[in-house]
Protein backbone atom coordinates (compact mmCIF):
# COMPACT_ATOMS: atom_id res chain seq x y z
CA UNK A 1 0.00 0.00 0.00
CA UNK A 2 1.50 3.14 -1.24
CA UNK A 3 0.65 6.61 -0.15
CA UNK A 4 2.13 10.08 0.86
CA UNK A 5 2.51 9.89 4.05
CA UNK A 6 5.53 8.61 6.42
CA UNK A 7 6.35 5.12 6.00
CA UNK A 8 4.94 2.18 8.83
CA UNK A 9 6.99 2.04 12.27
CA UNK A 10 6.39 -1.44 12.45
CA UNK A 11 9.20 -3.87 12.21
CA UNK A 12 9.09 -7.53 10.05
CA UNK A 13 7.34 -9.38 12.03
CA UNK A 14 9.46 -12.35 13.72
CA UNK A 15 9.25 -15.25 15.98
CA UNK A 16 9.11 -14.37 19.89
CA UNK A 17 12.46 -14.74 21.36
CA UNK A 18 12.52 -18.46 23.75
CA UNK A 19 13.96 -17.01 26.85
CA UNK A 20 11.58 -14.44 27.84
CA UNK A 21 13.49 -13.57 31.53
CA UNK A 22 10.79 -14.17 33.12
CA UNK A 23 7.87 -12.12 31.59
CA UNK A 24 4.92 -13.85 30.36
CA UNK A 25 4.55 -14.31 27.31
CA UNK A 26 0.96 -14.72 27.02
CA UNK A 27 -1.32 -12.30 29.01
CA UNK A 28 -5.31 -13.12 28.85
CA UNK A 29 -7.37 -10.65 30.25
CA UNK A 30 -10.78 -11.58 31.33
CA UNK A 31 -13.23 -8.20 31.24
CA UNK A 32 -15.91 -8.67 33.82
CA UNK A 33 -19.16 -6.93 35.09
CA UNK A 34 -21.03 -8.52 38.42
CA UNK A 35 -19.94 -12.07 37.45
CA UNK A 36 -19.53 -12.82 41.68
CA UNK A 37 -20.82 -16.64 40.97
CA UNK A 38 -19.03 -17.52 37.35
CA UNK A 39 -15.32 -15.48 38.09
CA UNK A 40 -14.05 -17.79 40.80
CA UNK A 41 -14.88 -21.25 38.29
CA UNK A 42 -13.71 -19.57 35.12
CA UNK A 43 -10.34 -18.60 36.05
CA UNK A 44 -9.48 -21.73 37.61
CA UNK A 45 -10.37 -23.58 34.55
CA UNK A 46 -8.39 -21.46 32.84
CA UNK A 47 -5.60 -21.89 34.63
CA UNK A 48 -5.56 -25.74 35.44
CA UNK A 49 -5.75 -25.72 31.36
CA UNK A 50 -2.87 -22.89 30.31
CA UNK A 51 -0.84 -24.82 33.26
CA UNK A 52 -1.10 -28.52 31.79
CA UNK A 53 -1.01 -27.35 27.76
CA UNK A 54 0.48 -23.78 27.50
CA UNK A 55 4.46 -24.18 26.91
CA UNK A 56 5.37 -20.33 27.89
CA UNK A 57 4.94 -18.07 31.10
CA UNK A 58 1.48 -16.95 31.38
CA UNK A 59 -0.35 -14.23 33.64
CA UNK A 60 -4.43 -14.42 33.92
CA UNK A 61 -5.83 -10.80 34.53
CA UNK A 62 -9.60 -10.04 35.81
CA UNK A 63 -10.54 -6.65 34.14
CA UNK A 64 -13.29 -5.25 36.77
CA UNK A 65 -15.63 -2.95 35.11
CA UNK A 66 -17.34 -0.96 37.95
CA UNK A 67 -18.86 -4.24 39.52
CA UNK A 68 -21.33 -3.14 42.06
CA UNK A 69 -21.80 -7.07 43.93
CA UNK A 70 -18.59 -8.92 45.57
CA UNK A 71 -16.70 -9.22 42.38
CA UNK A 72 -13.83 -7.36 43.22
CA UNK A 73 -13.28 -9.05 46.16
CA UNK A 74 -13.54 -12.49 44.55
CA UNK A 75 -11.03 -11.24 42.26
CA UNK A 76 -8.65 -10.25 44.97
CA UNK A 77 -9.04 -13.63 46.82
CA UNK A 78 -8.23 -14.98 43.61
CA UNK A 79 -4.90 -12.65 43.34
CA UNK A 80 -3.79 -13.79 46.42
CA UNK A 81 -4.08 -17.33 46.00
CA UNK A 82 -3.02 -17.41 41.86
CA UNK A 83 0.45 -16.52 41.66
CA UNK A 84 0.08 -15.99 37.71
CA UNK A 85 -3.65 -13.93 38.74
CA UNK A 86 -3.89 -10.96 38.79
CA UNK A 87 -6.61 -7.98 39.25
CA UNK A 88 -7.62 -4.74 37.53
CA UNK A 89 -10.09 -2.06 39.04
CA UNK A 90 -11.82 0.11 36.93
CA UNK A 91 -14.19 2.82 37.63
CA UNK A 92 -16.23 2.89 34.42
CA UNK A 93 -18.31 -0.13 32.43
CA UNK A 94 -17.12 -0.80 28.71
CA UNK A 95 -15.33 -4.00 27.65
CA UNK A 96 -13.30 -2.03 24.60
CA UNK A 97 -12.31 0.27 28.00
CA UNK A 98 -11.02 -2.60 29.93
CA UNK A 99 -9.29 -4.16 26.82
CA UNK A 100 -7.80 -1.25 26.27
CA UNK A 101 -6.42 -0.05 29.85
CA UNK A 102 -4.92 -3.81 30.77
CA UNK A 103 -3.14 -4.30 26.89
CA UNK A 104 -1.77 -1.02 26.71
CA UNK A 105 -0.25 -1.33 30.34
CA UNK A 106 1.06 -4.99 29.88
CA UNK A 107 4.23 -5.98 29.39
CA UNK A 108 3.59 -9.33 27.55
CA UNK A 109 4.04 -9.24 24.01
CA UNK A 110 0.66 -11.88 23.58
CA UNK A 111 -1.96 -10.05 24.66
CA UNK A 112 -5.54 -12.02 24.58
CA UNK A 113 -8.76 -11.85 26.35
CA UNK A 114 -12.22 -13.56 26.50
CA UNK A 115 -15.25 -14.14 28.02
CA UNK A 116 -16.27 -15.29 31.84
CA UNK A 117 -18.23 -17.12 30.93
CA UNK A 118 -15.45 -19.57 28.64
CA UNK A 119 -18.13 -20.33 25.86
CA UNK A 120 -15.33 -21.15 23.73
CA UNK A 121 -13.66 -24.47 23.81
CA UNK A 122 -9.82 -23.64 25.80
CA UNK A 123 -8.74 -26.36 23.22
CA UNK A 124 -8.50 -23.50 20.66
CA UNK A 125 -6.51 -21.44 22.67
CA UNK A 126 -3.07 -22.38 21.61
CA UNK A 127 -3.79 -22.28 18.22
CA UNK A 128 -5.19 -18.72 18.56
CA UNK A 129 -1.59 -17.48 19.82
CA UNK A 130 0.74 -19.61 17.77
CA UNK A 131 0.68 -17.56 14.70
CA UNK A 132 1.63 -14.73 16.60
CA UNK A 133 4.20 -16.11 18.78
CA UNK A 134 5.72 -17.68 15.54
CA UNK A 135 5.36 -14.27 13.92
CA UNK A 136 3.12 -15.45 11.33
CA UNK A 137 0.29 -12.96 12.12
CA UNK A 138 -0.48 -10.00 13.95
CA UNK A 139 -4.16 -10.68 15.55
CA UNK A 140 -5.83 -13.67 15.64
CA UNK A 141 -9.19 -14.27 15.91
CA UNK A 142 -11.95 -17.31 16.76
CA UNK A 143 -14.46 -17.65 14.14
CA UNK A 144 -17.86 -19.38 15.05
CA UNK A 145 -19.00 -19.05 11.52
CA UNK A 146 -16.13 -21.28 10.30
CA UNK A 147 -16.99 -24.32 8.32
CA UNK A 148 -15.50 -26.33 11.12
CA UNK A 149 -16.56 -24.75 14.12
CA UNK A 150 -18.90 -26.40 16.26
CA UNK A 151 -21.42 -24.10 17.43
CA UNK A 152 -24.75 -24.11 19.70
CA UNK A 153 -26.73 -21.16 20.11
CA UNK A 154 -30.15 -20.65 19.47
CA UNK A 155 -31.87 -18.88 15.86
CA UNK A 156 -32.25 -15.66 17.01
CA UNK A 157 -28.35 -15.07 18.11
CA UNK A 158 -27.32 -16.85 14.96
CA UNK A 159 -29.69 -14.87 12.78
CA UNK A 160 -28.39 -11.48 14.23
CA UNK A 161 -24.86 -13.10 14.06
CA UNK A 162 -24.44 -13.71 10.51
CA UNK A 163 -26.98 -10.69 10.10
CA UNK A 164 -24.34 -8.46 11.69
CA UNK A 165 -21.33 -9.78 9.73
CA UNK A 166 -22.67 -9.29 6.41
CA UNK A 167 -23.11 -5.42 7.06
CA UNK A 168 -19.54 -5.20 7.83
CA UNK A 169 -19.09 -7.39 4.53
CA UNK A 170 -21.17 -4.93 2.45
CA UNK A 171 -20.36 -1.36 4.16
CA UNK A 172 -16.86 -1.70 5.24
CA UNK A 173 -15.55 -4.51 2.88
CA UNK A 174 -14.37 -7.05 5.78
CA UNK A 175 -13.03 -10.05 5.23
CA UNK A 176 -13.15 -11.62 8.43
CA UNK A 177 -15.85 -14.04 9.42
CA UNK A 178 -16.90 -13.34 12.85
CA UNK A 179 -16.52 -10.01 14.66
CA UNK A 180 -18.03 -10.77 18.22
CA UNK A 181 -16.43 -13.74 19.00
CA UNK A 182 -15.20 -13.44 23.04
CA UNK A 183 -11.71 -14.93 22.02
CA UNK A 184 -9.03 -12.55 20.24
CA UNK A 185 -5.66 -12.40 20.42
CA UNK A 186 -2.91 -9.52 19.19
CA UNK A 187 0.56 -8.96 19.27
CA UNK A 188 1.70 -6.28 21.54
CA UNK A 189 4.06 -4.18 18.84
CA UNK A 190 0.32 -4.46 17.03
CA UNK A 191 -1.20 -3.09 19.86
CA UNK A 192 0.92 -0.25 20.69
CA UNK A 193 -0.01 1.65 17.60
CA UNK A 194 -3.33 0.10 16.46
CA UNK A 195 -5.12 0.96 19.96
CA UNK A 196 -4.43 4.96 20.00
CA UNK A 197 -6.38 4.92 16.69
CA UNK A 198 -9.82 2.79 17.89
CA UNK A 199 -12.05 5.08 19.34
CA UNK A 200 -14.97 3.03 20.85
CA UNK A 201 -14.87 1.46 24.23
CA UNK A 202 -18.01 -1.04 24.03
CA UNK A 203 -18.85 -3.90 22.15
CA UNK A 204 -17.98 -2.52 18.84
CA UNK A 205 -14.48 -2.21 20.19
CA UNK A 206 -13.53 -5.80 18.55
CA UNK A 207 -14.80 -4.59 15.34
CA UNK A 208 -13.07 -0.90 15.27
CA UNK A 209 -10.33 -3.09 15.83
CA UNK A 210 -10.38 -5.47 13.29
CA UNK A 211 -11.42 -3.55 10.88
CA UNK A 212 -8.45 -1.03 11.01
CA UNK A 213 -6.23 -3.60 11.30
CA UNK A 214 -7.04 -5.44 8.28
CA UNK A 215 -7.78 -2.18 6.34
CA UNK A 216 -3.92 -1.69 7.27
CA UNK A 217 -2.89 -4.52 5.42
CA UNK A 218 -1.89 -5.94 9.00
CA UNK A 219 -2.70 -10.32 8.47
CA UNK A 220 -5.63 -11.75 10.83
CA UNK A 221 -5.36 -15.05 11.28
CA UNK A 222 -9.01 -17.26 12.45
CA UNK A 223 -9.32 -19.84 14.20
CA UNK A 224 -12.56 -22.50 14.20
CA UNK A 225 -14.04 -22.95 17.62
CA UNK A 226 -16.39 -24.93 19.32
CA UNK A 227 -18.72 -22.69 21.46
CA UNK A 228 -21.87 -23.48 23.45
CA UNK A 229 -23.88 -20.20 24.37
CA UNK A 230 -24.40 -19.12 27.78
CA UNK A 231 -28.24 -18.57 28.46
CA UNK A 232 -27.66 -16.32 31.35
CA UNK A 233 -25.72 -13.91 29.30
CA UNK A 234 -26.32 -10.17 30.15
CA UNK A 235 -25.92 -8.32 27.10
CA UNK A 236 -28.87 -6.29 25.55
CA UNK A 237 -29.19 -7.05 22.10
CA UNK A 238 -30.58 -3.93 21.14
CA UNK A 239 -28.64 -1.41 22.11
CA UNK A 240 -26.03 -3.25 21.97
CA UNK A 241 -26.82 -3.73 17.89
CA UNK A 242 -27.88 0.11 17.91
CA UNK A 243 -24.11 0.98 19.04
CA UNK A 244 -22.59 -1.26 16.51
CA UNK A 245 -24.70 0.20 13.82
CA UNK A 246 -23.35 3.76 14.80
CA UNK A 247 -19.80 2.71 14.97
CA UNK A 248 -20.13 0.89 11.64
CA UNK A 249 -21.13 4.41 9.98
CA UNK A 250 -18.29 6.27 11.88
CA UNK A 251 -15.68 4.21 11.07
CA UNK A 252 -16.98 4.03 7.51
CA UNK A 253 -17.22 8.16 7.43
CA UNK A 254 -13.35 7.51 8.48
CA UNK A 255 -12.15 5.11 6.30
CA UNK A 256 -13.74 7.42 2.96
CA UNK A 257 -12.30 10.53 4.12
CA UNK A 258 -8.90 9.36 4.41
CA UNK A 259 -8.84 10.62 7.98
CA UNK A 260 -7.00 7.55 10.04
CA UNK A 261 -3.33 6.96 9.30
CA UNK A 262 -3.74 3.21 8.73
CA UNK A 263 -0.05 3.74 7.22
CA UNK A 264 1.66 3.69 9.95
CA UNK A 265 0.55 0.12 11.10
CA UNK A 266 1.89 -0.91 7.36
CA UNK A 267 5.50 -2.96 6.99
CA UNK A 268 7.74 -4.04 5.56
CA UNK A 269 8.24 -7.09 3.13
CA UNK A 270 9.95 -10.11 5.00
CA UNK A 271 11.31 -13.36 2.97
CA UNK A 272 8.60 -14.20 0.75
CA UNK A 273 9.57 -15.01 -2.63
CA UNK A 274 6.59 -13.18 -4.34
CA UNK A 275 7.59 -9.88 -2.60
CA UNK A 276 11.11 -9.72 -4.06
CA UNK A 277 11.52 -7.06 -7.08
CA UNK A 278 11.60 -8.43 -10.20
CA UNK A 279 13.36 -6.91 -12.60
CA UNK A 280 11.72 -4.66 -15.50
CA UNK A 281 8.30 -5.32 -13.93
CA UNK A 282 6.74 -2.64 -12.00
CA UNK A 283 5.49 -3.95 -8.37
CA UNK A 284 1.36 -3.70 -8.42
CA UNK A 285 1.27 -3.03 -12.08
CA UNK A 286 -1.82 -5.33 -12.44
CA UNK A 287 -3.65 -4.38 -9.67
CA UNK A 288 -3.74 -0.56 -10.86
CA UNK A 289 -4.60 -1.71 -14.17
CA UNK A 290 -7.64 -3.78 -12.68
CA UNK A 291 -8.29 -0.57 -10.27
CA UNK A 292 -7.88 1.65 -13.49
CA UNK A 293 -10.20 -0.25 -15.33
CA UNK A 294 -12.94 -0.41 -12.91
CA UNK A 295 -12.74 3.20 -11.82
CA UNK A 296 -12.77 4.02 -15.63
CA UNK A 297 -15.74 2.48 -16.70
CA UNK A 298 -17.90 3.72 -13.84
CA UNK A 299 -16.63 7.61 -14.94
CA UNK A 300 -17.38 6.40 -18.63
CA UNK A 301 -20.68 5.91 -17.56
CA UNK A 302 -20.97 9.05 -15.00
CA UNK A 303 -19.96 10.89 -18.78
CA UNK A 304 -21.98 10.10 -20.77
CA UNK A 305 -25.16 10.24 -18.35
CA UNK A 306 -24.06 13.82 -17.52
CA UNK A 307 -23.70 14.25 -21.54
CA UNK A 308 -27.22 13.60 -22.19
CA UNK A 309 -28.49 15.11 -19.81
CA UNK A 310 -26.55 18.80 -20.60
CA UNK A 311 -27.32 17.80 -24.65
CA UNK A 312 -30.48 18.74 -23.48
CA UNK A 313 -30.12 22.24 -23.22
CA UNK A 314 -26.79 23.24 -24.96
CA UNK A 315 -24.72 22.31 -28.25
CA UNK A 316 -22.44 19.00 -28.12
CA UNK A 317 -19.08 20.92 -27.50
CA UNK A 318 -20.17 22.78 -24.74
CA UNK A 319 -21.89 19.57 -22.53
CA UNK A 320 -19.21 17.48 -23.57
CA UNK A 321 -16.92 20.32 -21.89
CA UNK A 322 -18.50 20.08 -19.34
CA UNK A 323 -19.25 16.01 -18.67
CA UNK A 324 -15.95 15.97 -18.73
CA UNK A 325 -14.90 18.24 -16.43
CA UNK A 326 -17.31 17.41 -13.65
CA UNK A 327 -16.23 13.31 -14.61
CA UNK A 328 -12.76 14.05 -14.13
CA UNK A 329 -13.10 15.80 -10.57
CA UNK A 330 -14.90 12.61 -9.70
CA UNK A 331 -12.23 10.43 -12.05
CA UNK A 332 -8.93 11.65 -10.20
CA UNK A 333 -10.39 11.64 -6.92
CA UNK A 334 -11.24 7.58 -7.11
CA UNK A 335 -8.14 6.65 -8.77
CA UNK A 336 -6.24 8.45 -5.91
CA UNK A 337 -8.13 6.63 -3.08
CA UNK A 338 -8.61 3.12 -4.87
CA UNK A 339 -6.20 2.59 -7.57
CA UNK A 340 -2.76 3.99 -6.64
CA UNK A 341 -3.84 4.31 -2.68
CA UNK A 342 -2.62 7.50 -1.62
CA UNK A 343 -4.66 8.24 1.57
CA UNK A 344 -5.47 11.57 3.61
CA UNK A 345 -5.71 15.43 2.35
CA UNK A 346 -1.96 15.88 1.54
CA UNK A 347 -1.10 16.62 -1.87
CA UNK A 348 -4.75 16.66 -3.04
CA UNK A 349 -5.40 19.75 -4.58
CA UNK A 350 -1.93 19.24 -6.45
CA UNK A 351 -2.94 15.73 -7.73
CA UNK A 352 -7.03 17.51 -9.04
CA UNK A 353 -4.71 20.37 -10.19
CA UNK A 354 -2.39 17.80 -12.74
CA UNK A 355 -5.81 15.72 -13.38
CA UNK A 356 -7.38 19.18 -14.92
CA UNK A 357 -4.26 18.83 -17.23
CA UNK A 358 -5.15 15.01 -17.91
CA UNK A 359 -8.64 16.15 -18.36
CA UNK A 360 -7.49 18.64 -20.92
CA UNK A 361 -5.81 16.47 -23.35
CA UNK A 362 -8.79 14.17 -23.00
CA UNK A 363 -10.94 16.89 -23.77
CA UNK A 364 -8.61 17.38 -27.18
CA UNK A 365 -8.81 14.17 -27.79
CA UNK A 366 -13.09 14.33 -27.73
CA UNK A 367 -13.44 17.83 -28.95
CA UNK A 368 -11.42 16.58 -32.05
CA UNK A 369 -13.45 13.72 -32.50
CA UNK A 370 -16.53 15.66 -32.61
CA UNK A 371 -15.30 18.08 -34.83
CA UNK A 372 -14.20 15.71 -37.31
CA UNK A 373 -18.33 14.03 -36.84
CA UNK A 374 -19.45 17.40 -37.54
CA UNK A 375 -16.92 17.89 -41.15
CA UNK A 376 -18.15 14.49 -42.09
CA UNK A 377 -21.88 14.96 -41.82
CA UNK A 378 -23.83 17.99 -41.10
CA UNK A 379 -26.40 16.15 -38.75
CA UNK A 380 -25.24 13.17 -36.80
CA UNK A 381 -27.47 10.99 -34.98
CA UNK A 382 -27.28 11.31 -31.01
CA UNK A 383 -26.42 7.46 -31.28
CA UNK A 384 -23.46 8.28 -33.56
CA UNK A 385 -22.08 11.08 -31.33
CA UNK A 386 -21.91 8.82 -28.17
CA UNK A 387 -20.41 5.59 -30.40
CA UNK A 388 -17.44 8.68 -31.82
CA UNK A 389 -17.31 9.41 -27.86
CA UNK A 390 -16.72 6.44 -26.66
CA UNK A 391 -13.73 5.54 -28.75
CA UNK A 392 -12.19 8.99 -28.21
CA UNK A 393 -12.75 8.38 -24.56
CA UNK A 394 -10.56 4.35 -24.81
CA UNK A 395 -8.07 6.41 -26.72
CA UNK A 396 -7.92 8.97 -23.47
CA UNK A 397 -7.95 6.20 -21.11
CA UNK A 398 -5.00 4.71 -22.30
CA UNK A 399 -3.01 7.94 -22.17
CA UNK A 400 -4.64 9.05 -19.09
CA UNK A 401 -3.37 6.25 -16.91
CA UNK A 402 0.05 6.86 -18.80
CA UNK A 403 -0.13 10.33 -16.85
CA UNK A 404 -1.53 9.13 -14.07
CA UNK A 405 0.98 6.25 -13.12
CA UNK A 406 4.21 8.26 -13.88
CA UNK A 407 3.13 12.10 -13.31
CA UNK A 408 0.21 12.24 -11.26
CA UNK A 409 0.63 9.43 -8.98
CA UNK A 410 4.35 8.22 -9.07
CA UNK A 411 5.96 5.98 -7.21
CA UNK A 412 8.15 7.21 -4.83
CA UNK A 413 9.25 4.10 -2.56
CA UNK A 414 12.73 3.58 -3.92
CA UNK A 415 13.78 7.17 -3.18
CA UNK A 416 13.58 6.97 0.14
CA UNK A 417 17.10 5.55 2.13
CA UNK A 418 16.72 2.49 3.32
CA UNK A 419 17.70 1.79 7.16
CA UNK A 420 20.47 1.60 8.29
CA UNK A 421 21.81 -1.96 9.57
CA UNK A 422 22.09 -1.48 12.89
CA UNK A 423 18.52 0.07 13.29
CA UNK A 424 15.57 -2.34 11.94
CA UNK A 425 13.11 -0.18 10.53
CA UNK A 426 10.65 0.97 12.72
CA UNK A 427 12.74 0.42 15.82
CA UNK A 428 14.05 3.48 18.27
CA UNK A 429 16.56 3.40 20.52
CA UNK A 430 13.63 3.15 23.46
CA UNK A 431 12.49 -0.31 21.44
CA UNK A 432 12.57 -3.34 24.15
CA UNK A 433 15.38 -5.76 23.10
CA UNK A 434 14.73 -9.82 23.52
CA UNK A 435 17.39 -11.82 24.86
CA UNK A 436 18.95 -14.29 22.31
CA UNK A 437 16.68 -17.11 21.43
CA UNK A 438 17.33 -20.54 23.79
CA UNK A 439 15.81 -23.53 24.26
CA UNK A 440 12.17 -23.07 24.82
CA UNK A 441 11.54 -23.36 29.08
CA UNK A 442 9.31 -26.58 29.31
CA UNK A 443 6.69 -26.34 31.76
CA UNK A 444 7.20 -29.53 34.09
CA UNK A 445 4.99 -32.18 33.70
CA UNK A 446 1.70 -32.20 36.18
CA UNK A 447 2.70 -35.17 38.12
CA UNK A 448 6.38 -34.19 38.16
CA UNK A 449 5.78 -31.04 40.29
CA UNK A 450 2.30 -29.30 41.48
CA UNK A 451 1.02 -27.63 38.97
CA UNK A 452 0.46 -24.43 41.69
CA UNK A 453 3.84 -24.56 42.82
CA UNK A 454 5.48 -20.79 43.02
CA UNK A 455 6.97 -19.46 39.98
CA UNK A 456 9.79 -16.96 40.01
CA UNK A 457 9.01 -13.94 42.03
CA UNK A 458 6.13 -11.23 40.06
CA UNK A 459 7.66 -7.87 39.52
CA UNK A 460 6.56 -5.16 41.97
CA UNK A 461 3.87 -3.65 39.92
CA UNK A 462 2.26 -6.97 39.42
CA UNK A 463 1.12 -7.00 42.66
CA UNK A 464 -1.82 -5.85 44.41
CA UNK A 465 -5.10 -4.59 42.87
CA UNK A 466 -4.48 -2.14 40.19
CA UNK A 467 -6.78 1.03 40.15
CA UNK A 468 -7.52 3.04 37.37
CA UNK A 469 -9.82 5.90 37.08
CA UNK A 470 -11.22 7.33 33.89
CA UNK A 471 -9.26 10.26 32.43
CA UNK A 472 -6.22 9.56 34.45
CA UNK A 473 -2.95 7.98 32.77
CA UNK A 474 0.86 8.44 33.61
CA UNK A 475 1.78 9.84 30.13
CA UNK A 476 -0.22 12.62 30.20
CA UNK A 477 -1.72 12.04 26.79
CA UNK A 478 -5.61 13.33 27.62
CA UNK A 479 -7.36 14.85 24.82
CA UNK A 480 -3.82 14.39 22.22
CA UNK A 481 -5.51 13.39 18.72
CA UNK A 482 -5.35 9.68 17.17
CA UNK A 483 -2.21 10.52 15.14
CA UNK A 484 0.09 12.33 17.72
CA UNK A 485 -0.75 9.27 20.14
CA UNK A 486 0.27 6.69 17.50
CA UNK A 487 3.67 8.82 17.19
CA UNK A 488 4.12 8.96 20.75
CA UNK A 489 3.79 5.24 21.17
CA UNK A 490 5.79 4.31 18.16
CA UNK A 491 9.01 6.66 19.52
CA UNK A 492 8.51 4.73 22.92
CA UNK A 493 7.40 1.19 22.64
CA UNK A 494 7.20 0.74 26.66
CA UNK A 495 3.32 -0.32 26.77
CA UNK A 496 1.79 2.41 28.67
CA UNK A 497 -1.37 3.26 30.04
CA UNK A 498 -3.85 4.50 26.91
CA UNK A 499 -6.06 7.43 28.55
CA UNK A 500 -9.96 6.90 29.29
CA UNK A 501 -11.27 10.06 27.44
CA UNK A 502 -13.65 11.83 29.62
CA UNK A 503 -16.31 11.80 26.88
CA UNK A 504 -16.36 8.08 26.41
CA UNK A 505 -19.00 7.09 29.20
CA UNK A 506 -21.60 4.38 28.04
CA UNK A 507 -23.56 3.79 31.06
CA UNK A 508 -25.89 1.71 29.29
CA UNK A 509 -22.99 -1.02 28.43
CA UNK A 510 -23.67 -4.60 30.01
CA UNK A 511 -20.04 -5.30 30.66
Amino acid sequence: MRTDSSPGTLPAREHLPADTAGTPVLDVVIPVYNEEKDLQPCVRRLHDHLTRTFPYPFRITIADNASTDSTPDVARLLETRVPEVRSVRLEQKGRGRALRTVWSASDAPILAYMDVDLSTDLNALLPLVAPLISGHSDLAIGSRLARSSRVVRGAKREFISRSYNLILRGSLQARFSDAQCGFKAIRRDVAQLLLPLVEDTGWFFDTEMLVLAERAGLRIHEVPVDWVDDPDSTVHIVKTATDDLKGVWRVGRALATGSLPLDRLTRPFGDDPRDREIMDVPKGLARQLVGFCVVGGLSTLFYLLLYSGFRQFSGSQTANALALLVSAVANTAANRRLTFGVRGRTGAVRHQAQGLVVFGIGLALTSGSLVALDAATSDPAHATELAVLVAANLAATVLRFLLFRAWVFPDRRGDAEPPAPSQPLGRTAASPTYPAPGPLPQRPHPHAQHPHAPHPPTPPHDSGTHQFRAGEAADGTVGVPPLERSREWGRDATMRLQPVRPHDTDPGDAR
